[in-house]
């Protein structure tokens, strides 16, 4: 169903942006900062944490957690979908009441989510013999607060299509500065169940703002009567979308989280999981910089293709890989520099780093600028069946050559740099796929995708 921003014609941006620059530095300020909030958030919660609970209590939040991360899989690509739907309308001058019903819809399905979950997990830690009341609240609280990410991540892509992302990035800032000093305060005694409690109204907060921001410009309905069915109809309008976004989605989430099963069936515990810890926490760190990089040329690159400028879609792509390329080559400069004593000061003597893990973190930092940069042209363009592919052949080859490293029984530095060389190859295939996808779109006259 979803609308076809290569296919409008060549008139229909009525919505006209600043054309003097091809991003907004407003809003490069604000994603980078909130950005950076989110790494350090991260980072902050593991320090106060270590520091407030029992080791067996804090392992219990790290599994409670990595539930709520697991959730965030249900988004399967959705809200990339609810983009384009809303996106190519707005660019066309006009509001499409049905979109903004099925965002809204989605958007209550996975606050709905998020509740659920954590009423389970409060009945679950409560039939625990050895949990109190209060401890299962604290685990119930922490998991709605990981899980309405899922909801808010969506609001994004919503205001994204509407123009309004300086608007969400000034809450997301105030919320990750909020998040983080309400961490803090925990070291000076503020309670963990004060800050669970206030972390959540926080969100109630953020989410009426937000709400009603995006209902006064058409974004969402405002009555939720009939949501339900709203819902089946997206699903059923876009099943081809959601099938390949999906494939898109779990391959992706499969690429990035099976090294954390392989390595310690492989290697065993110890060492070996510490060592790809940091090594994947740094690769990973510098992936959310890099999508935040990225996220501030969606208004322009959609604008640029639904009005066919080829020039101005590739100057902006090319612009956001540069600016992508500069904390690349931060980040390699240290680790070829100082990798050592990083290291050492990251794990201390838990364990040793290898030197040969710095070439390979550097041909991962730098092949994930090209796979983030096409990736986010690629999803924020419709280019679904592209990604879709990509990532299941990804998928593929990472299993093939898994099985060949156990084969040849490799080390864990063998190991990931098999995996380095196959994610550099699917990266390059995403290259490749944003030139023949996209921006050949934008040159062609009427242009027709075949996603």
């Amino acid at each position: 169903m979803h609308a076809n921003i290569a296919s409008l014609p060549h008139n229909a941006a009525t919505i006209e942006g600043p054309r003097e620059r091809l991003i907004s530095f407003s809003y490069l300020v604000l994603r980078a900062a909130s950005a950076g909030g989110a790494v350090a958030a991260g980072l902050v919660q593991t320090f106060v944490f270590a520091r407030i609970l029992t080791p067996e209590r804090f392992s219990i939040f790290i599994v409670v957690g990595a539930i709520g991360y697991t959730l965030w899989l249900a988004d399967l690509g959705l809200s990339n979908i609810l983009f384009l739907n809303l996106r190519s309308p707005y660019l066309a001058g006009r509001k499409d009441r049905q979109a903004a019903r099925q965002a809204t819809a989605l958007i209550v399905f996975y606050a709905a989510l998020a509740i659920a979950a954590s009423i389970v997990c409060f009945v679950a830690a409560l039939a625990q013999t050895s949990s109190t009341l209060r401890g299962a609240w604290e685990l119930a609280l922490f998991l709605l607060y990981i899980t309405l990410n899922l909801a808010w991540s969506s609001l994004r892509s919503i205001s994204l299509a509407f123009d309004l992302f300086v608007f969400y990035e000034r809450l997301e800032l105030v919320r990750r500065i909020v998040n983080i000093a309400t961490m803090l305060a925990m070291l000076g005694g503020l309670s963990l169940a004060f800050f669970l409690i206030a972390s959540n109204v926080l969100w109630g907060l953020l989410f009426a703002i937000v709400l009603a921001k995006l209902i006064a410009h058409g974004a969402l309905a405002w009555r939720l009567r009939g949501l339900p069915a709203e819902l089946m109809v997206f699903f059923r309008l876009n099943r081809n979308s959601i099938a390949r976004s999906a494939i898109s989605a779990l391959s992706g989430a499969s690429i990035a989280l099976f090294p954390y099963y392989v390595v310690p069936i492989w290697f065993g515990l110890g060492a070996a999981p510490i060592i790809l810890e940091v090594t994947f926490k740094i690769f990973r760190g510098a992936c959310v910089i890099f999508a935040a990089i990225c996220d501030i040329a969606v208004p322009g690159q959609t604008r640029a293709l639904a009005a066919h400028d080829a020039d101005r879609l590739l100057k902006t792509t090319l612009l956001v890989a540069g600016l992508c390329c500069l904390p690349a080559a931060t980040a390699c400069a240290v680790l070829v520099f100082g990798g050592g004593p990083l290291f050492t000061f990251l794990l201390r003597s838990a364990a040793t780093v290898p030197h040969a893990i710095v070439p390979i973190l550097v041909a991962l930092l730098f092949t994930s600028v090209l796979q983030i940069v096409s990736e986010v042209l690629l999803q924020y363009t419709g280019y679904f069946r592209s990604l879709a592919y990509n990532g299941a052949a990804v998928a593929v080859a990472m299993l093939l050559a898994t099985l060949f490293a156990v084969v040849a029984d490799v080390d864990l530095v063998g190991f990931l740099a098999i995996y380095a060389a196959v994610y550099g190859a699917g990266a390059v295939a995403l290259v490749i796929a944003a030139c023949y996808g996209p921006i050949r779109a934008a040159a062609a006259k009427p242009a027709k995708s075949g996603r």
